[in-house]
């Protein structure tokens, strides 16, 4: 007889991840969870790269890294996405992705990051890009 342990689900492990977060990274994480979970009713939560929330939808929309001082939310197909309200402020010089670094005391604006959530989704599910 083996002695297995049932595996956390990755909605568990950001459950994990957020409450030994605490603080405001893990409020800010929560809040973002939400707004994309709020956009995208059936998104699938994934846990990868030994510890990493990853949401999808059709593809990669995006990660909630996790640093000292701030939260990085990486969308991987961010350099595609029409961006009106300027939240991307990170990884700006690459051809792919494009991120969003969210500091304490800072709101993200949940409207327009839940249409930027949306935007991924939809272009995921349009497939590659033909290129010009």
């Amino acid at each position: 007889m083996t002695d297995t342990k049932p595996q956390a689900s990755p909605a568990e492990l950001i459950d994990a991840r957020i409450a030994e977060l605490g603080g405001w990274r893990g409020q800010q994480l929560a809040r973002v969870r939400s707004l994309i979970r709020q956009a995208l009713p059936d998104v699938s939560e994934q846990w990868k790269w030994r510890g990493v929330p990853v949401w999808e939808s059709a593809g990669i929309i995006c990660t909630g890294e996790s640093y000292k001082d701030y939260i990085k939310l990486t969308f991987a197909k961010g350099a595609a996405l029409e961006d009106p309200a300027g939240l991307f402020n990170a990884s700006l010089d690459g051809n792919t992705r494009r991120a969003i670094d969210v500091h304490e005391g800072e709101q993200l604006d949940a409207d327009a990051f839940k249409a930027l959530v949306r935007a991924a989704a939809d272009l995921n599910k349009a497939g590659k890009p033909k290129r010009t």
